[in-house]
């Protein structure tokens, strides 16, 4: 896996890969397929704003 810094965030990926019940969201992480597919192409801001997305459709209960 490659190095990051604050200024390149870490996938917030679980390695527990499972779709919530309407097939959007990662359950694992919280991200969106298109979210998960766009990672590596993502600037550290956009990565942010993922990470910080994810995190509350994470504690909102993964609908979109």
């Amino acid at each position: 896996m490659p190095a990051t810094t604050i200024d390149d965030p870490q996938s917030p990926c679980q390695k527990i890969c499972r779709l919530s019940a309407n097939g959007n969201v990662c359950t694992g992480c919280g991200r969106t397929l298109d979210e998960i597919a766009e990672w590596s192409e993502m600037s550290p801001d956009q990565r942010r704003a993922v990470i910080q997305a994810a995190e509350r459709r994470r504690v909102e209960g993964f609908t979109l």
